[in-house]
């Protein structure tokens, strides 16, 4: 399931994608390691990269929609999942200027205006990055009370006035999409504008970074209706759609990390000798690599069958809305923790300079606060609790989504209501479409969990408290993660061993928040005496478990190594 960039041929793409991927690897393989570090540590912004991009044309054929490009061109959600996983494993400001440039463009095509995307195509394939002008220094993400001001001048002319913040690409942002109200009517509108234009003002770089997380002022920037997106709904819809498409990015980039992380860890520690031996040899070494590898194929698992449901999406199934989410939330933090396990192994190797380690250590903590924060993205997951879990629909089965097709619908994906209506289908199908010894001591946790929600749910109180709802999201978001692993592992057709031992630490997480929730001093006698019964143990099975240390952690020493 891993990648490796010198083995890996991707031949399941097309020939062009195969290419494109291959090229990118070629280029940060030639760049080497050494090189990659200095720039990062000197912050030096990636011209040399920027410039691969437009003689390969890679985002002009990734990131143009078919009818606006030649027959390269498609927004295809599966092969942008191989370009995320590269770009997160050589470093995340490479992959930083590709997702910001993804937020960018989604005001664009989610927009009216035929024009600006007809010269959006033409600057993509010339070479162009893009922008996402939506959050300000003051207010943050709270769109509601953004003050960057257009003040209609009558004539279909308009002057734009205010500021932004945390917007990546504004220092040379071919178009920055920018999120706005009428100054006269309060509505909300997005407009584009140009970076080199003398009323806009590129302020700061917010961040000591290499990559350029911009704040920007326009002054009385010039107006008109030829570059206005959508005004109204349909901008406020485009801002929070665009988000929706965006986050999902977010948890490929820490599976790259972690990716690279994971074989630089094993390859240190299998070749260090402590004590008269090597440190792999030790029993917790091999757990914590173990739990490391099972968690990073479970993250990789649920991502990839999260783009399946992403892509076969429509107005009557949109299931992708609790899904996406979780990519961003529970992908990004699984991240978080497979790094901290293996720093337990590495130790104080990780904070040495001339390591990938050092880099990612550090990187890997953003991406659960981007694209709003791990607290917002569990607010709107518990949304969709009482239909997943009491209000299953029927649903067509969804296969493997890995056809060469355009994902139009990201682009129509129309209003932002009524998200508590929507319907899953019964995640009961994958839990008993299969029998292994961890997974029936994890469903008996999810009945446990069903059982509180029936019979003992929130009171008024507890649901006005954001720790409690975030514990209890906490465990519903295992049952959702669990489910799409299953289902993933099917169609990857992934050893029953590992799917057991994957269910090892799945079982752990659900005793460890069921204690969290357990332990809050609001909960009633009913709620803890149900916790209880959710505390389990998994299934003790030390020749499952080396079995999985056998045949897949210990060969990935000396697997991998980037070039120098």
């Amino acid at each position: 399931m891993l990648l490796n960039p010198k083995k890996n041929t991707y031949g399941h793409l097309d020939e062009r994608s195969r290419q494109i991927m291959l090229k990118t690897i070629e280029f940060f393989e030639t760049k080497g390691k050494v090189s990659l570090k200095e720039d990062y540590e000197k912050r030096i912004w990636y011209r040399d990269f920027l410039d691969f991009l437009k003689k390969e044309k890679i985002f002009a054929h990734l990131l143009t929609p078919s009818h606006y490009g030649d027959e390269n061109c498609r927004w295809d959600t599966y092969r942008n999942c191989d370009f995320n996983e590269i770009l997160g494993f050589y470093g995340i400001p490479y992959w930083y200027a590709w997702q910001v440039t993804i937020l960018g463009l989604g005001p664009i095509w989610m927009g009216n205006n035929e024009e600006v995307k007809r010269q959006t195509a033409r600057l993509l394939d010339q070479g162009g990055i893009f922008g996402f002008g939506l959050s300000e220094k003051t207010h943050g993400a709270d769109l509601y009370s953004s003050e960057m001001a257009l003040t209609p001048l009558g004539d279909g002319k308009y002057v734009a006035d205010g500021g932004k913040y945390y917007i990546g690409n504004g220092n040379e942002a071919a178009l920055l999409s920018t999120f706005a109200k009428n100054s006269e009517t309060d509505e909300y509108v997005f407009f584009v504008v140009e970076t080199r234009h003398p009323n806009y003002e590129c302020v700061q770089n917010v961040v000591s970074s290499q990559m350029y997380v911009s704040e920007y002022a326009l002054h009385s920037y010039p107006i008109t209706d030829a570059q206005i997106l959508s005004t109204g709904e349909e901008a406020w819809d485009s801002a929070l759609n665009t988000i929706n498409v965006g986050k999902y990015n977010l948890g490929w980039a820490s599976i790259g990390i972690a990716t690279h992380s994971f074989y630089e860890a094993i390859t240190h520690a299998a070749n260090r000798n402590l004590y008269g031996k090597w440190v792999t040899d030790f029993p917790h070494i091999r757990q914590l690599f173990v739990d490391a590898y099972t968690r990073l194929t479970a993250m990789k698992l649920f991502a990839l069958r999260n783009a399946d449901y992403l892509r076969s999406a429509s107005a009557a199934d949109r299931r992708y809305l609790l899904y996406n989410p979780i990519t961003k939330m529970k992908v990004t933090t699984q991240g978080e923790e497979v790094i901290n396990l293996l720093w337990d192994v590495i130790a104080a190797r990780g904070f040495e300079k001339d390591t990938y380690f050092e880099m990612a250590a550090h990187d890997i903590r953003s991406l659960p606060k981007l694209e709003g924060t791990v607290h917002v993205n569990m607010a709107l997951i518990i949304k969709f609790m009482a239909n997943y879990f009491f209000n299953p629909a029927p649903y067509p089965e969804i296969g493997k989504r890995s056809d060469p097709a355009d994902d139009q619908f990201l682009f129509t994906q129309g209003p932002t209501k009524g998200l508590g209506k929507i319907q899953f289908h019964d995640f009961n199908i994958a839990y008993n479409s299969i029998e292994l010894p961890n997974l029936a001591i994890f469903k008996a946790q999810i009945e446990v969990l069903k059982e509180l929600l029936m019979t003992a749910p929130p009171s008024k109180e507890q649901q006005k408290d954001i720790d409690f709802l975030l514990i209890l999201g906490e465990l519903f978001t295992l049952v959702v993660y669990g489910q799409l692993v299953i289902e993933n592992a099917k169609i990857q057709k992934i050893d029953d061993r590992l799917l057991d031992q994957i269910f090892d630490f799945m079982i752990r997480d659900f005793s460890k928040f069921a204690l969290q929730l357990y332990s809050k001093t609001s909960s009633t006698e009913r709620q803890m005496a149900l916790c209880q019964k959710m505390i389990r143990k998994a299934t003790v099975n030390p020749e499952r478990f080396n079995h999985i240390w056998e045949a897949y952690v210990y060969p990935l020493n000396g697997a991998y190594e980037m070039n120098p």
